[in-house]
């Protein structure tokens, strides 16, 4: 499977399109459609810090995928997640999706917008593991099979 051609903004402004923009060998890829879907991606980041620090190659995303809108409402979505990110690093990876989910769920095999899906995709797009849901310890060694 190959990760579809996308283009959002991240939380500093900066236009990028994946799975060109990727910048890592391999890439932890974090797909959340509701706000409270932080909670779950939360559960992961203590192993994704761990995993960046083991390997220099290694990068995250977060992507918030969201049915395209309208100008005024993307604004305020982003304005509410930059002063809720403080941290630059992070609204650097964060980069909001405003685009047909169907086609995109579809392309990615997910099957409904319940959960967040966690993917490892190589720098060519190649999607290498796919999970949905918070941590448990199986996915946690999962993901460090996956990343190597």
């Amino acid at each position: 499977m190959i990760f579809p051609t996308v283009t959002g903004e991240n939380l500093e402004g900066q236009k990028l399109t994946f799975p060109a923009d990727f910048a890592g060998e391999k890439n932890i890829v974090f797909i959340p459609f509701e706000r409270w879907h932080q909670n779950d991606v939360d559960t992961w980041v203590p192993l994704v810090a761990q995993l960046m620090q083991e390997q220099s190659t290694l990068r995250y995303y977060e992507l918030p995928t969201l049915a395209p809108g309208n100008p005024l409402s993307r604004w305020f979505i982003n304005s509410g997640m930059r002063s809720g990110i403080p941290d630059k690093g992070t609204r650097r990876v964060t980069v909001t999706l405003y685009i047909e989910k169907q086609l995109f769920c579809a392309s990615l095999q997910i099957p409904d917008e319940t959960k967040i899906h966690v993917f490892v995709v190589s720098r060519a797009g190649e999607v290498l593991w796919h999970t949905d849901g918070p941590l448990t310890e199986e996915k946690g060694r999962e993901l460090r099979r996956a990343v190597g």
